[in-house]
């Protein structure tokens, strides 16, 4: 791992830490409608899982991915013109803000994130396959929660019998909305199920940790892309905030946020930069001031887009319209 490149994840997990900030005080402030879910404690895990990936991959990412989505190629004003329904954003203002992406530039929109996007992932690959492309693999986030449903074991199951080049990055960040992993499943370690589906697994005990996430993620990625089949990644961390923003997280103890595993990757991302001379203090006060610029002119320019108006468009998806179009010429003849 070079120097460039720990900035470079720094830089992603500072610009969605500040923009997740300012998404957080809008909905407070009833300017965005619909849910706002931070990743804060998690941006190094999914910075790390965009980074592991190259042009022309497939990433699913979930509802904690801002700094993946952000490394990933997403643009900030694009998200942000989804969480404040710009019809100028990818989803044209017609769905939730966590449900965005651009599936033809390899970015799947969210259907679901209780395991339904290793399916969609696999069947990607799958017609990949059938065209002869190689050399790409698929990455999916997913959350220690979401492995306890069916549409992750079939998912899973397919991805291991077709011998996908495929990354699977499990976040188990100790609760599955305010549900212990204790009552979630009874298995050691969730790593364990990598073996019962025939696909190798790799822990990351330290989540918060971006040396690790990026050498761990990063290696199962290789490892894929070399043709060894897909690669269960489990991370460990503590979520630094509630569900969403409507929860406040009571629930989680604060010994258990007082572990090693519960101190937050920003503050030891930034104590390592300094520790390490990667850059000094005056550089990173500027990398913020940069961010925070960036975010208000973001924020700025969405507030001044039109929202959709379902009286005036049409509604239909865009990639399916031509069905429609056919089947109303066909019915006026």
């Amino acid at each position: 791992m070079t120097r460039e490149r720990y900035l470079t994840a720094y830089r992603w997990m500072l610009l969605a830490r500040i923009s997740e900030e300012k998404y957080a005080s809008l909905i407070r402030a009833g300017k965005i409608y619909g849910g706002v879910f931070v990743s804060k404690g998690q941006e190094a895990i999914s910075v790390a899982t965009a980074m592991a990936m190259r042009k022309g991959d497939i990433f699913a990412p979930l509802i904690r991915d801002q700094a993946g989505r952000l490394a990933f190629g997403e643009s900030l004003l694009d998200a942000t013109r989804t969480y404040l329904g710009s019809r100028l954003g990818p989803m044209k203002g017609r769905d939730g803000n966590v449900h965005r992406g651009k599936p033809r530039e390899g970015c799947m929109a969210m259907i679901s994130h209780l395991g339904a996007m290793v399916s969609v992932v696999s069947g990607a690959l799958i017609a990949r396959r059938a065209k002869g492309e190689t050399g790409t693999i698929g990455i999916v986030s997913q959350g220690e929660g979401g492995t306890s449903t069916g549409s992750f074991h079939e998912g899973m199951n397919q991805a291991a019998v077709e011998k996908l080049p495929m990354v699977i990055v499990v976040t188990n960040n100790q609760y599955a909305y305010s549900t212990p992993t204790a009552r979630q499943f009874a298995c050691r370690h969730l790593v364990d199920r990598a073996a019962g589906y025939g696909m190798e697994g790799h822990t990351l005990d330290h989540g918060n940790d971006l040396a690790e996430c990026l050498a761990v993620i990063g290696g199962a990625a290789e490892r894929a892309r070399a043709g060894h089949g897909p690669q269960l990644v489990v991370a460990s961390v503590v979520r630094l905030a509630g569900h969403g923003e409507h929860d406040d997280g009571n629930y989680v103890p604060e010994a258990l946020k007082r572990t090693k595993m519960g101190a937050d990757c920003m503050k030891l991302t930034e104590l390592t930069i300094l520790n390490e001379g990667m850059a000094t203090k005056l550089e990173m006060d500027q990398w913020r001031a940069s961010a925070m610029q960036q975010v208000e002119e973001a924020v700025a320019a969405a507030q001044r887009e039109p929202a959709p108006d379902p009286d005036t468009e049409e509604w239909s998806a865009i990639s399916t319209r031509h069905l429609g179009d056919g089947f109303h010429e066909a019915n006026a003849v």
